[in-house]
């Protein structure tokens, strides 16, 4: 019987412990929260959106902007639909919503996590509090876990399951990082991922609350769209945040040399003919009243003085008196309505963090270490991120089972 010490009880460790417990293996998970799993408590908004009901592998792949061929083997081992049958099988029925989001029928995240916890505990592995702080060695392998408060683990083997820097109320404060370093691994640039964005026009707190529905997106770098998008998104009081956003967050490499561009249109599903027999259709129902007051029926009431302003059209004037290139501008406006980004908001704001112990170092077929005889790493730890929707707990599941199942 092996001695397996699990650092991390968050989505991938618990995953890992209950496959090694299985095994018939001496399983100990350390866990430094008063109780598991708090950051997978609060995805979803508390609804814990867990997986994407993708079948298709590529499909899978195509949403993992970070190192995806890494992930190969961990997916094709331990697929969506591995994970949604793993849940219906301890109890949690399961639904699927709009973008093939997978959630809980009861839209209790709690569900997913006292089903992740009793799994693992009923495989045979413990949960203990405490920190792991550093490693002894023997023979150029770890031989111990070293607790903050002294004490020791002896172990055959490891595996660092911390997760990432995002929300570090809930645990995720970087600790893998530095056990990873101190055995020789390298981490790469810590950034935010899946994180509002920061702009700097003078309207963002005009826009402020301001949902909007049904646009695309693209994010321009030095005039390159660099990604695009369809959905929703949100305006806030620094910025912009919603699913479209968050996801092109995941395309910023940085503001050093330069910020990005938004370019929103508002009206996608209309080329910019149609758009303005649109507009001419408005324009006639409203032709003696002013400019301002026309446009009710195309814009929700916050954007109209932003567009108005941008247009250049005198807000007082009447409609009959606007001209065809002022028209064609107004249609121009709103199919490229253009937002400044600045910056990420808050690391700690980020649904997931970018960067992590380096992948060329990790045995992808295995989440072994190639450094480290019996270390091994899974989740947020490793640098691997993926959009919104359920991608970046299915990465902690998959490598999870694989590190588990490797030990």
């Amino acid at each position: 019987m092996k001695k397996i010490v699990i650092i991390g009880a968050g989505a991938s460790g618990l995953m890992a412990a209950a496959q090694s417990a299985k095994k018939g293996n001496d399983v100990t998970v350390i866990e430094k929260m008063p109780r598991p799993a708090r950051k997978v408590m609060i995805s979803g908004k508390g609804r814990c959106n867990f997986t994407n009901a993708c079948d298709d592998l590529a499909q899978l792949m195509a949403n993992i902007p970070t190192n995806p061929r890494f992930l190969y083997s961990a997916f094709a081992n331990f697929m969506p639909r591995d994970t949604m049958a793993f849940f219906e099988a301890l109890g949690v029925p399961v639904k699927i919503e709009r973008g093939n989001r997978a959630f809980p029928v009861s839209d209790k995240a709690s569900d997913i996590v006292d089903a992740l916890v009793k799994n693992a505990k009923d495989s045979g592995a413990k949960i203990i509090t405490a920190t792991a702080k550093a490693f002894d060695f023997e023979n150029g392998r770890i031989s111990a876990v070293i607790l903050e408060n002294g004490g020791k683990i002896p172990c055959d083997s490891v595996a660092i399951c911390t997760g990432g820097k995002s929300y570090p109320a809930t645990g995720s404060t970087g600790d893998g990082y530095a056990l990873a370093k101190s055995v020789g691994h390298s981490v790469t640039e810590i950034k935010p991922r899946l994180v509002p964005l920061v702009s700097d026009n003078n309207f963002i707190p005009k826009l402020q609350g301001l949902s909007l529905k049904n646009i695309s997106i693209k994010l321009l770098k030095g005039g390159k769209t660099v990604y695009k998008d369809f959905g929703e998104m949100l305006f806030t009081h620094f910025g912009v945040s919603g699913p479209v956003i968050l996801s092109a967050s995941s395309h910023i490499d940085g503001f050093e040399n330069g910020g990005y561009k938004l370019i929103i249109d508002l009206k996608p599903a209309l080329d910019h003919d149609t758009l303005d027999k649109r507009i001419q259709r408005d324009f006639a129902e409203n032709a003696n009243r002013d400019f301002i007051n026309s446009l009710s029926a195309l814009l929700p009431k916050k954007l109209v003085p932003v567009i108005v302003s941008l247009s250049g059209i005198e807000p007082s004037k009447k409609v009959n008196s606007v001209t065809r290139a002022e028209r064609l501008g107004l249609g121009s406006h709103l199919k490229n309505f253009e937002v400044n980004i600045t910056d990420f908001y808050d690391l700690e704001a980020a649904i997931v963090t970018g960067g992590g112990v380096n992948v060329k170092e990790i045995d992808p077929k295995t989440m072994r270490s190639k450094l480290i005889e019996n270390l091994y790493f899974a989740g947020e730890v490793i640098d691997v991120d993926a959009y919104t929707g359920g991608f970046n707990l299915q990465i902690a599941f998959s490598t999870g089972v694989l590190c588990g199942q490797s030990m």
